[in-house]
């Protein structure tokens, strides 16, 4: 009775223990290889920024952990009779957590599987029985400002449900459908990928009538390896519309129109020469952005509070999807002059100082467009930002570039986190960046020491990207 007592506090003990390997295994999605790559690099989430979440997944795998923990300790405590092999074998057991982890992952798979095609059947399922247009938005950059500026257009016509935040992946979809679709006549799905055929999987949930890509370019290099390799899967949302499905292209980006010229279908080009949609006499300021929208050959003055140009470009695009799908010329610029900017994307937070913030999920193209926005604003300016992540080779030479962007906009440079420091750091030197005015800070108490020195009423702050707690 006392080894049962004593193996249960254990594994309890060690549950609490292992809660920082938990982080950082849901930080990496649950993809177990990647969580031991970040276990061995020593990459774990010790910081406050992200939060354990107690999804329905976890709590299954954490009790299964604890099983697991409670046999082993129980076996060490009723089998091992001299004190220091207990104490011994205990302390082991602790150090291979991760090791533990992966055993449960594998036992647990099996299951977690099973639920989420019941969960994802149950989804498409429901999709199909609704007499709704579906649209699906993917892309590189972009892919949510457009959905929630898209949604706000079509709200002044219809009933839209979009998936929320974020939610880009199949549960994050399944999630929405099942829980939030109801008698709307539009569903919106924003469709992210880090890895081939992920935009399949979710595109083949939803079987979308209208297919909206963005920008494309080098985000998540890292697991794509290639640019043919991210834009061949931003296709698969083509592939994946109903047979009288119509696509919208954002033709600013290369890649964006090589595979415009590649589709066969019904088809619109935004945002380039010859295009069905496009802004013309741009007026940009720190206050948002005046311009004409032209779609089908028709003209109408519309204005916006977004900052950016990368915004004025997603405007457009999600125009053309309203403008196609009947709302009419009125309310889409009405719609546009009540846009409210996304959360953490070139969101100004306060005017004295300002403060902007753009770090969600930033990206080469995005980062430059901030600065340019930056530009636009008088005062002593500063950036704060760890660079860009995921780019694999192109890592040091991205960021690299990005310093030498910095040292040409900014006063002062703030450097979060390890991991682009140096390249940062000499990219703004070699644009004569006054090395004296480069600062780094490894966390977020470090960092608003360093601010509350340099930053007064006229000071511009921008926060450029900002990584989760499983980067140095």
């Amino acid at each position: 009775m006392i080894a049962l007592i004593f193996a249960c506090a254990l594994a309890a003990a060690m549950l609490v223990w292992s809660l920082i390997f938990f982080k950082s295994y849901q930080l990496c999605q649950y993809q177990i290889g990647k969580f031991l790559d970040d276990v061995f690099a020593f990459r774990l989430a010790y910081g406050d920024k992200n939060k354990l979440k107690w999804t329905k997944r976890l709590i299954r795998f954490s009790i299964l952990y604890f099983l697991l923990s409670f046999g082993l300790f129980f076996v060490v405590t009723n089998f091992v009779y001299h004190i220091a092999l207990i104490v011994l074998n205990v302390v082991v057991i602790f150090l291979l957590a991760p090791i533990l982890m992966t055993i449960a992952h594998f036992i647990i798979l099996p299951l977690e599987i099973l639920i989420k095609k019941i969960y994802i059947f149950r989804a498409r399922s429901k999709l199909a029985k609704k007499k709704i247009i579906k649209i699906g938005i993917t892309g590189s950059y972009g892919k949510t400002s457009t959905k929630n500026i898209l949604t706000s257009i079509l709200e002044k016509q219809y009933k839209v449900c979009a998936t929320p935040l974020n939610y880009n992946t199949e549960m994050g979809i399944t999630k929405t459908v099942l829980q939030a679709l109801d008698d709307h006549d539009i569903f919106i799905a924003e469709m992210g990928a880090r890895k081939p055929k992920d935009i399949e999987k979710v595109a083949a949930i939803v079987r979308p009538n209208v297919a909206i890509i963005t920008s494309i370019g080098k985000a998540h290099l890292q697991s794509f390896k290639t640019l043919s390799e991210i834009e061949k899967t931003k296709y698969e949302l083509c592939q994946n519309l109903t047979k009288d499905g119509k696509a919208i292209f954002d033709g600013a980006s290369k890649s964006t129109l090589k595979l415009y010229r590649k589709f066969a279908g019904n088809k619109f080009l935004t945002n380039a020469e010859k295009a069905f949609a496009y802004a013309k006499n741009v007026q940009c300021s720190c206050d948002g952005s005046k311009f004409d929208l032209v779609i089908d050959g028709k003209q109408f003055e519309v204005e916006t509070k977004l900052l950016g140009k990368c915004n004025i470009e997603n405007i457009v695009t999600a125009a053309t999807c309203g403008y196609i799908l009947g709302v009419c010329e009125k309310d889409i610029a009405a719609a546009i002059k009540a846009l409210k900017p996304t959360p953490h994307r070139l969101e100004i937070l306060s005017t004295s100082p300002v403060v902007i913030d753009d770090s969600y999920n930033s990206n080469e193209v995005g980062f430059s467009q901030a600065l340019e926005v930056l530009s636009k604003f008088s005062g002593k300016k500063i950036v704060v930002t760890p660079g860009i992540v995921e780019l694999g080779k192109e890592q040091n030479s991205v960021n690299f570039k990005i310093g030498c962007q910095i040292a040409d906009v900014a006063d002062f440079i703030v450097i979060m986190n390890e991991i682009n420091k140096n390249d940062i750091y000499s990219g703004a030197i070699s644009h004569n960046f006054n090395a004296k005015n480069i600062f780094f800070a490894n966390t977020r108490k470090k960092q608003e020491e360093i601010l509350k020195l340099l930053v007064n009423e006229r000071s511009v702050v921008l926060f450029e990207n900002d990584l989760p707690d499983n980067y140095k």
